[in-house]
């Protein structure tokens, strides 16, 4: 099988792609080349899918049964795609996010006919417009489009805690707690959360790649455990080998101070999410998300731990955490006084 990635050499792509290598799928990436991952096996073609012009001619003559784009977050990135790939791709995948789901959650168990509505978030507002792009291009010209949705999926590069720094300074929350400071976890820390860990993330979509049953279907692939935030940064603290330090913060009173966390803490971490992966499994017989957190967390702190180049600090986020820290416990003595003086 002849399979085009754009990108796949993220956090979730590269496993995708080290797994398609594994399993013979002949892969070839288009890609920028602007991170250091490299996958043996794939051919490489180094450009930029902005640059269509370049694509166009890199790919002339060139055909696949099924391309995955990887890095596409808006409407207009879509019509290139449609541009690019219409008579390319046997198959289309847009990588989409489960955090179009309708929030806030209106039932607990979120399925692919849950409603697509996040008015908190304009990243997944985007990702929900380009799924509404391409679901017109299949209706009006039957373009074979599967569309995809990840939940907040990890791998070794990645600690995907919400009041942690992403790709590459994901280190940051491990060095706080060693540091004994406190670590904040958004609201009480009751949240039901699903984090997916990126090789079984692969299995999964690796399997809906030239089968026919995903044409025209969408799927979110994520793990079947759910655990609380409580849970979640505890078993963190345990993997760091730590007591825990932590601090719960309201989500809303850590939006107002640090705004660019609103739409992903109120329009999605906030919520709790439980997923029913049954359309997954039917279409991809044996499918199953087989490392739980504890697995994965250690796996993801050993990774950093055997290279300290890979300890990045970010140090920005470092003193706006501390900063709301003590705004936060300021504000709770202030009230407390004044609460003693009524």
């Amino acid at each position: 099988m002849k399979v085009l990635f754009i990108g796949g050499t993220g956090n979730i792509s590269a496993a995708v792609s080290h797994l398609a290598i594994d399993r013979g799928i002949e892969l070839t990436l288009l890609t920028r080349g602007s991170r250091e991952q490299s996958i043996p096996g794939a051919e490489v073609i180094q450009c930029s899918i902005g640059d269509e012009a370049m694509v166009d001619a890199a790919l002339h003559g060139r055909t696949f049964d099924a391309v995955v784009d990887w890095i596409a977050f808006t409407p207009e990135d879509i019509e290139r795609d449609l541009r690019l790939f219409r008579r390319r791709a046997s198959q289309f995948v847009f990588i989409s996010s489960a955090s179009c789901y309708q929030k806030p959650v209106q039932h607990y168990l979120i399925t692919e006919k849950t409603p697509l509505e996040n008015p908190f978030w304009e990243y997944s507002r985007l990702k929900i417009a380009c799924e509404q792009r391409l679901w017109r291009a299949q209706a009006e010209e039957q373009f074979p489009v599967t569309i995809v949705r990840p939940s907040l999926t990890y791998g070794d590069t990645i600690l995907p805690l919400p009041t942690n720094s992403w790709y590459p300074y994901a280190f940051t929350v491990i060095d706080r707690m060693r540091r004994g400071k406190k670590v904040v976890i958004p609201g009480d820390g009751t949240s039901l959360w699903v984090l997916t860990h990126n090789s079984d993330f692969a299995k999964g979509i690796l399997g809906l790649l030239g089968n026919p049953k995903a044409i025209g279907e969408a799927f979110h692939i994520t793990s079947d455990e759910v655990l609380t935030w409580n849970q979640i940064y505890t078993e963190t603290a345990a993997a760091v080998g730590v007591e825990p330090n932590f601090i719960h913060i309201a989500s809303e009173y850590i939006a107002r101070f640090m705004p660019e966390k609103f739409g992903s803490l109120i329009g999605d971490k906030s919520n709790s999410v439980v997923f029913d992966n049954s359309k997954i499994k039917a279409a991809v017989p044996g499918f199953a998300a087989t490392k739980t957190w504890a697995q994965g967390v250690r796996e993801t702190i050993e990774w950093f731990d055997a290279d300290r180049s890979r300890q990045l600090m970010d140090q920005k986020a470092e003193a706006e955490w501390d900063r709301l820290i003590e705004s936060y416990e300021s504000s709770i003595r202030a009230a407390s006084e004044s609460f003693k003086r009524a």
